[in-house]
């Protein structure tokens, strides 16, 4: 025990002196402890003493307890915003008009050709234009307009960039055969134009992509944030016991493990009208009451936590993403300890950046690219990270508004990328980003068993921010 102490305050480069070991291993829970303390001094300590503790000690109330035993106060002082420019909400203009459309479309292509760009791999750029001229290898960075395997099982892709277009040519028989591509991403090429200047053979595919050397790199944070999503308060099927249970966990153990933060991304209510019959699996068929439901629900979690809500497709917002904040003529009752914001957001916690989106676009990667199946959301998420698009196939199920900026392109790299919808759970990681999908507090409907699809709910992820470790807490034993 007294190793696993002098570790974790090594981890955070602070050493211990001998007068301030004894005071900490006297504690009924040594290495909490030390955690709870470290996160209670000074930054600029190096070297710790037993007064330096004892003065840390406010006479809050203990996070443990035992007599005679004095306790570090925690501060609780939550470090946690939206980066700017990644929430739609109260910043949306569009109309729908064709001006709209454009400017769309070409947010997304300056976004993701930028940092097709800044790889080192890549080179320099020039436009499908001029490339088209010359009888030498280029580089493009280009839309794909378009995808189509000819008689012969060659594919040929049509790329747009601001100024023309191309056909790109890739040999069955090339390295590059295997790759899929989508409607809508955007790529780099290298290659050559034909002898005719009507095809660009291509040589090799540059994506948006995550950085192959990117790392989580630990830091000094002791918190850890969860994720409760698809939580659809309102239906029949919504899990009350198991809900319970995760809050009981919660009251008994948040505080001493740092739980310091909740992130709901999506579906939080099962809503009214989302599918036909759904009134036949309601319990309670007001959407107002609904969300007076969950605020009261959200009462019982400890008042530490600080909690973040985004919408869904079910929740009474606009269908089209990126969806707005709920409005507050639904969350009225709800606790001031309660951050409402868009569907996708970008977050920053104690310097971690997390990337929530609800997930709806899983449907179509799933229809779109053969491989991708349900039973791996893992697949489909690694997928939107290559292309840094949580949703780049146009005119799908998912409706997508045509905002001045494309807010579903991922403009900047995060720690974490969560996502839901599906109802399943799973932790894993690509190039260094964590990936969870985030499971659901809904047992199986009617919907589901047509289609044979068995949920994984009442499953709680909590990540660690400073060591990035991911412990899938299940309520269902």
């Amino acid at each position: 025990m007294k190793t696993d102490v002098l570790g974790a305050a090594a981890r955070r480069g602070i050493f211990l002196s001998p007068d301030a070991l004894d005071y900490i291993m006297s504690n009924p829970d040594p290495v909490a402890f030390t955690n709870t303390a470290i996160a209670s001094l000074s930054s600029d300590k190096m070297f710790i003493s037993r007064s330096d503790i004892e003065d840390c000690l406010a006479g809050d109330t203990p996070i443990f307890t035992s007599p005679g035993t004095d306790v570090p106060r925690n501060k609780r002082q939550t470090d946690i915003e939206v980066l700017n420019g990644s929430d739609v909400t109260g910043n949306s203009t569009c109309e729908g008009d064709i001006t709209d459309f454009t400017s769309y479309f070409r947010s997304r292509y300056d976004i993701l050709s930028r940092i097709v760009s800044r790889r080192r791999d890549f080179g320099m750029s020039i436009s499908i234009a001029k490339a088209m001229n010359l009888d030498r290898d280029v580089r493009v960075i280009g839309m794909v307009y378009d995808v189509n395997i000819t008689k012969n099982g060659h594919i040929i892709l049509t790329l747009e960039d601001a100024e023309s277009n191309c056909k790109v040519f890739i040999s069955k028989d090339s390295p590059l055969a295997g790759e899929t591509f989508v409607s809508d991403e955007v790529i780099g090429i290298a290659g050559k134009p034909n002898g005719r200047r009507d095809l660009l053979i291509a040589n090799e595919i540059f994506r948006p992509d995550v950085p192959r050397m990117n790392r989580w790199e630990a830091s000094d944070s002791v918190s850890s944030v969860a994720f409760l999503s698809d939580v659809h308060v309102g239906s029949y099927t919504f899990l009350e016991d198991r809900w319970k249970r995760m809050v009981s966990w919660l009251k008994e153990n948040a505080y001493k493990t740092d739980l310091n933060y909740i992130v709901f991304p999506g579906d939080v209510v099962d809503g009214i009208g989302i599918f036909p019959g759904q009134e036949e699996e309601l319990r309670i068929n007001d959407i107002y009451e609904q969300y007076e439901k969950l605020a009261e629900y959200l009462k019982d979690i400890p008042d530490h936590i600080k909690m973040v809500v985004h919408p869904g497709n079910h929740d009474a917002v606009r269908l089209a993403e990126p969806q707005p904040a709920l409005g507050t003529m639904f969350t009225k009752t709800f606790d001031s300890n309660i951050m409402m914001v868009g569907n996708p957001v970008t977050l920053k916690i104690e310097d971690r950046v997390i990337q929530t989106y609800h997930g709806k676009s899983i449907d179509d990667w799933i229809a779109g690219v053969q491989k991708l199946t349900y039973d791996d959301p893992m697949g489909v998420m690694r997928e939107m990270l290559r292309r840094r698009h949580l949703a780049p196939i146009y005119g799908q199920r998912t409706a997508l508004a045509p905002e001045k900026k494309d807010y579903l392109a991922m403009e900047t790299l995060p720690d974490l990328f969560v996502s839901g919808h599906i109802h399943g759970a799973g932790a894993g990681e690509y190039n260094g980003v964590k990936i969870i999908n985030a499971s659901t507090w809904q047992s199986q409907t009617e919907y589901q068993k047509m289609h044979n699809f068995n949920p994984e709910p009442a499953i709680m992820p909590v990540v660690h921010l400073g060591t990035g470790e991911i412990n899938m807490r299940s309520f269902m034993d």
